[in-house]
């Protein structure tokens, strides 16, 4: 599950960790208050800066024009108004762009130095790894591909988690100096405790920046200015404030009607709808599709233990989506039974209605009482077709919709 950085910055706040005033709003009117506010709260004076940010779960916020800096409360209401009133187009968006909805308003700082930091799981090692830079502020992969020396990575201890003398030697390593070793390193360790108190996926800082030198701040602040957590949905059941956390608008509508069903879909880009039992088959399906030349319109794995109403809602979903042209089945009967995918494709026929081209094949638990369904139904959903084999139901779905 992902959050905003509203979101992020809070619970970055409540761990301890130092992060400019700012707040959330949702209208063009709410902008000029939230500018004075969080230049009062920054004692910034009345032109202060001051961040507007647009609030999806995607990157690339800043070249798409979605970040932007105002320095009086009229500004701060034109940013809003702009963001507000035009899609959000970047290289992590859909094509058609993403509606903003919110924005964050911040107190802006001066920037010295940028840095970033991040924990998540090493899946190789089984443990969490705290990843910093020096380089921050850009995107960490690049510099992982040109500069690799430049990305330290330290394990966590799964008992002890992040130990101070750890994060200290980190903090000199990234070349924080003076007071800022120990704010560098009092922000890691949090980051650290909030990442597993949290049930986290990915924690992240960047950049996390050092201020000018100032008579209150000699050696500069530490501060995160941006921030970005991904959870463990199997762990949500336990984490009822992050859960609350979630924005359904920011979601696929389709994914998350499927979920409620407990079928796993992922929509994609193609136009040949998939209803698979089994996350392996439905990915070996996908690539048949491929080899014969089609493309998936989605991932659609129903599990062994769907009932017949599950599946039937598994075919209105496929069949909403105005790109799929023809819609593949594909079961291997073992738990789940193929006399219940025939029938959820009679009741999908009589539901919804099958008006794109239908290639079903059926194999293992009741196959023959499936098919039988199948063949009496054939008058009711004359655009299906039956398949003797995986290589020859993707030739003839891909056949079907050209």
């Amino acid at each position: 599950m992902k959050i905003h950085e509203y979101q992020a910055r809070q619970i970055l706040a409540d761990a301890g960790i130092p992060v400019p005033a700012g707040q959330m709003i949702e209208s063009i009117e709410a902008a000029a208050p939230a500018y004075k506010r969080a230049v009062a709260e920054a004692g910034l004076g009345d032109k202060g800066l001051v961040v507007v940010k647009a609030q999806v779960h995607a990157g690339g916020r800043g070249k798409a024009g979605f970040v932007k800096l105002v320095r009086s409360a009229q500004e701060a209401e034109d940013a809003a108004r702009f963001m507000l009133t035009h899609r959000m187009v970047s290289p992590q968006t859909p094509p058609e762009g993403l509606e903003v909805k919110k924005l964050l308003v911040a107190a802006g700082v001066d920037i010295a130095k940028e840095y970033y930091l991040a924990i998540t799981t090493d899946r190789t090692t089984r443990r969490n790894v705290l990843i910093a830079s020096s380089e921050g502020g850009v995107e960490i992969e690049e510099v992982a591909k040109k500069n690799p020396g430049a990305i330290i990575k330290e394990p966590i201890h799964p008992l002890l988690g992040l130990q101070a003398c750890q994060a200290r030697d980190i903090a000199y390593r990234l070349g924080f100096k003076g007071k800022q070793v120990a704010q560098a390193a009092k922000i890691m360790t949090a980051l650290a405790k909030v990442y597993a108190d949290r049930d986290c996926a990915l924690a992240e800082i960047n950049p996390l920046i050092v201020t000018p030198s100032s008579a209150a701040h000699p050696d500069g602040q530490v501060l995160a200015i941006d921030a970005k957590f991904n959870f463990d949905d199997n762990a949500l059941f336990r984490q009822p404030a992050i859960q609350g956390m979630f924005d359904p608008t920011e979601e696929n509508a389709n994914e998350l009607k499927a979920a409620k069903f407990g079928l796993n879909y992922i929509q994609l880009e193609g136009n040949i709808g998939c209803l698979v039992n089994g996350a392996g088959l439905a990915m070996a399906t996908m690539d048949i599709i491929k080899h014969a030349g089609g493309q998936p319109a989605n991932f659609l794995d129903v599990g062994g233990g769907a009932t017949e109403e599950a599946v039937t809602e598994g075919f209105r979903i496929i069949l909403s989506d105005s790109s799929v042209k023809g819609v593949l089945v594909n079961i291997f009967g073992g738990i789940m039974r193929c006399d219940v995918i025939a029938q959820a494709i009679v009741n999908a026929a009589q539901q919804v209605g099958f008006k794109v081209p239908l290639v079903v094949r059926l194999e293992g638990t009741n196959v023959q009482a499936g098919r039988k369904l199948l063949e009496d139904a054939r008058s009711r959903i004359p655009t299906m077709q039956a398949a003797s084999d995986l290589s020859d139901a993707a030739k003839k779905v891909c056949a079907a919709v050209g």
